[in-house]
């Protein structure tokens, strides 16, 4: 097991936190809340290559304009007619026009399971893929507390199951998810967005295992 490294923890939180956040309709939000330089910081922090593509991500934001990032934000993720890169994880897992799923009903009891509680708000299927990386920024999170106050039997039980998740759930459909944004986005940003992505989740998906 690596060397714990709490400031890198922290990046790890940050990063699946803010990514989520892409994954929602773009706004003006994200100029105002400094949302890519908090990115590339936490990016940073966890490995160059993730640096680089949070880097081009905010350049690519700054650039593209609000109205091109909403147009290709609808065509990708919500249609009307034809959606483009299903954002989620049954579509990926069962097939193309699999929502609430067999998946679907295993991803909610990993979620029942840490403790994680969607609002009553939100309007999108549980495996959705701004959902599966709140669901491990809380992982992490939660991993991160257990070590900091000296609770190992916890520590063990989190990341258990952010390994659990990964290797079941989300580094079993970010591939081809991620692959189907990037060959039909009409803006680099979300290109950029589905290669971070990707990168950080494979990066998830293998720490713990050794060389």
């Amino acid at each position: 097991m690596p060397r714990y490294d709490l400031d890198q923890t922290i990046a790890r939180e940050n990063l699946s936190r803010l990514l989520a956040a892409c994954y929602y309709q773009p706004g003006p939000e994200f100029a105002e809340e400094k949302v890519f330089d908090s990115m590339l910081a936490a990016a940073a922090r966890i490995h160059p290559a993730l640096a680089a593509y949070a880097r081009r991500l905010g350049e690519d934001y700054a650039v593209e304009g609000h109205e091109a990032l909403l147009l290709d934000y609808t065509r990708l993720f919500l249609g009307p007619s034809h959606i483009i890169a299903k954002p989620y994880g049954s579509v990926w897992l069962e097939g193309d026009n699999t929502v609430m799923g067999e998946s679907t009903m295993a991803v909610l009891e990993l979620y029942q399971e840490g403790g994680f509680d969607m609002s009553e708000d939100f309007r999108e299927v549980p495996d959705h893929i701004a959902v599966e990386l709140e669901f491990l920024y809380l992982l992490i999170y939660r991993e991160n507390e257990a070590q900091r106050n000296g609770q190992p039997e916890a520590l063990e039980a989190m990341t258990a199951l952010r390994k659990r998740f990964l290797d079941e759930h989300l580094s079993r459909w970010i591939e081809p998810f991620t692959s189907a944004v990037r060959s039909d986005a009409q803006c680099g940003f979300y290109r950029g967005l589905a290669e971070l992505t990707e990168s950080f989740v494979r990066m998830e998906a293998r720490r713990d295992k050794g060389p």
